[in-house]
């Protein structure tokens, strides 16, 4: 079973330590099955309650999995190529529409509002134990919040989505745990949850958001977190319908333990009314990120959620960053105050060139998402082949693979550098690459 590898120890911990040993040196490669329990307690001469402590100590570790009868296995290793990195770079004379960044014509100057965060720095030094969220900033976020119908609950500020998701997982669940996340997601969440030891449970979607039958479905098989992304979902553009959330709140009322997590992807890029689904279970988090809509670099994101949680990402914050500069949270509520980003604008020059893209591949016959936000979403027959063509023909696109689990293949397109005037030769490319595909769902 072991190969020639051979497991030592006479105590829980001394066993621990060989396999994570044998794991380490490449002895135990991932998903080796490990003896039963019984059997190395005999092997080792120990009792079997030393051997289920050691194996114990290794699931915490997040170094093997249990599958009840089907034993314990060496857990596979996170996936070490980024999705990211599944990006086709486009050489001189072909267009870029596959990075998925903001168009920078609409992103708001900033100097003025560094400046005027400066100023006050100056007046007043930021030192070691002031409260990790400026308090202007924490006024003006809750109050968008209360706006949209977020649940109350305390501030935290994290370093963009990403950091603010990654915390709230370490809150509450440990390796080996399932998360229900979109298929097809974003790419960085996807890298995410197996890079934690945690397991992705795909969940279908369409341009509502995740379906409710194939959320309950992963929950009942053992999810005990979900993912949604409200509005803008990358990179689809779907966004959750107030039908779709009076769905999904029915549902996780009725798993009240499931950690819900909302990720606003669309703040301050589309007119779309929020439908959030916190409030039917004990542990939620709402993420909003300012990178869409002020600019990448801006690191910064709000998180709100239960006490627990909020409590538990800022007492884990403060042993590792403390917090997120208030230089920048106060640039950033400097920018909200003076309406320094035009929303409605904004989301109008996205929306035309979006619509104007999905309505002409529709023309041709191409099936084709984007609801909401920068994106558009191409089911296609041949992704490699797609991504290939269109190449030939002058753009490059993401790839699917950078987003897909079980869905079935795609491209994803971002307006942001596109003009309506590109619109008719984009789609004639598209409709050239996409092949012929069955229209059925994102999954």
């Amino acid at each position: 079973m072991l190969g020639e590898y051979r497991i030592a120890g006479r105590r829980a911990s001394e066993i621990a330590a060989s396999v994570e040993q044998g794991v380490g040196s490449g002895d135990l490669a991932p998903g080796q099955l490990l003896p039963p329990m019984r059997e190395l307690a005999t092997a080792l001469g120990v009792n079997p309650n030393t051997v289920a402590a050691a194996y114990r100590t290794l699931r915490e570790r997040g170094v093997i999995e249990t599958a009840g009868r089907r034993g314990s296995r060496v857990r596979p290793k996170p996936a070490t190529t980024a999705r990211g990195s599944l990006r086709v770079e486009a050489p001189p004379g072909v267009r870029d529409a596959g990075k998925g960044n903001p168009d920078a014509a609409l992103l708001p100057p900033l100097a003025e509002a560094f400046a005027v965060s400066a100023r006050r720095g100056d007046e007043r030094p930021d030192l070691y134990g002031q409260a990790p969220v400026d308090a202007g900033f924490a006024r003006l976020a809750r109050a968008a919040l209360d706006a949209d119908g977020v649940p109350d609950g305390p501030l935290a500020v994290t370093s963009g989505s990403l950091d603010a998701i990654e915390r709230v997982f370490a809150a509450h669940l440990r390796p080996g745990d399932a998360v229900a996340v979109e298929d097809p997601g974003w790419g960085g969440l996807l890298d995410l949850v197996p890079a934690l030891g945690l397991k992705p449970v795909p969940v279908e979607i369409d341009d509502e958001g995740p379906l409710a039958h194939s959320v309950e479905r992963a929950l009942r098989a053992g999810a005990r977190a979900v993912v949604v992304t409200d509005r803008a979902q990358n990179p689809t553009g779907a966004a959750v319908s107030a039908e779709r959330a009076t769905e999904l709140r029915a549902l996780l009322a009725r798993h009240p333990r499931t950690l819900l997590i909302e990720d606003d992807h669309g703040h301050a890029i589309v007119d779309l009314p929020l439908h959030p689904l916190a409030g039917g279970t004990d542990h939620w988090a709402m993420v909003r990120s300012v990178a869409k809509a002020y600019g990448p670099d801006l690191r910064v994101a709000t998180l709100t959620g239960d006490p627990v949680t909020v409590d538990r990402v800022l007492g884990r914050q403060r042993l590792g960053p403390g917090w997120v500069s208030r230089l920048l949270q106060r640039a950033v509520a400097h920018l909200w105050e003076t309406g320094a980003v035009d929303v409605a604008a904004v989301a109008r020059s996205y929306g035309e060139r979006r619509d104007a893209l999905v309505r002409a591949l529709a023309e041709r016959g191409v099936e084709a998402h984007g609801r909401s936000g920068m994106n558009v979403w191409v089911p296609v027959a041949d992704e490699t082949g797609a991504v290939a063509q269109l190449l030939q023909s002058g753009w490059a696109v993401a790839p699917g693979a950078r987003f897909r689990m079980a869905s079935r293949p795609g491209v994803r397109l971002t307006v942001s550098d596109m003009s309506v005037r590109d619109v008719e030769a984009v789609a004639d490319a598209v409709a050239a690459a996409a092949g012929p595909v069955p229209a059925l769902s994102y999954g």
